[in-house]
């Protein structure tokens, strides 16, 4: 009898540890890494570095201040500009265009340059991705009304 009593106890001393060594692998993957669950870390993110990352998806961009604001008819001072696009890059052949304001890429929300980077960081490196911009209506371009545009991003390799 005395020894069933201890197998009973060793199993549910095993079971409990296993139990909880999951439960620490997912505590430090979930919670404390973000990243691993495909969230972009901005802490370690620049703008120097965001404006690099930039420049190598094809793109010249700033953050939105008040004098752009009022250039293009916006009505709050956030996200990141398009100034130029580069030609043959990733973001010309997917139709970016200047002075679209980037709201998206691939489901991460853009505010500031910091934002654009840590998106761009993730994923640059995955060759296909979508960026979601809002371009503002131009009065000299005839039949361009403003609005949200997807646009679908393939990085070609050598």
């Amino acid at each position: 009898m005395m020894k069933i009593l201890r197998m009973e106890r060793i199993r549910s001393t095993v079971g409990m540890q296993f139990f909880l060594s999951f439960w620490f692998l997912w505590l430090g993957l979930v919670v404390l890494q973000p990243e691993a669950c495909g969230q972009s870390p901005n802490e370690n993110m620049t703008n120097e570095k965001a404006m690099v990352l930039a420049e190598k998806f094809g793109i010249d961009v700033g953050e939105v201040d008040e004098e752009i604001k009022e250039i293009l008819g916006l009505t709050k001072v956030e996200g990141v500009v398009v100034f130029a696009v580069i030609g043959g890059s990733p973001a010309e052949l997917s139709g970016i265009k200047v002075k679209a304001i980037i709201k998206e890429v691939d489901k991460y929300e853009i505010k500031t340059l910091v934002d654009l980077g840590a998106a761009l960081e993730q994923t640059l490196p995955t060759k296909n991705f979508t960026v979601a911009t809002y371009e503002p209506a131009d009065p000299n371009n005839q039949g361009v009304t403003g609005g949200l545009n997807f646009h679908f991003v393939r990085v070609l390799q050598d």
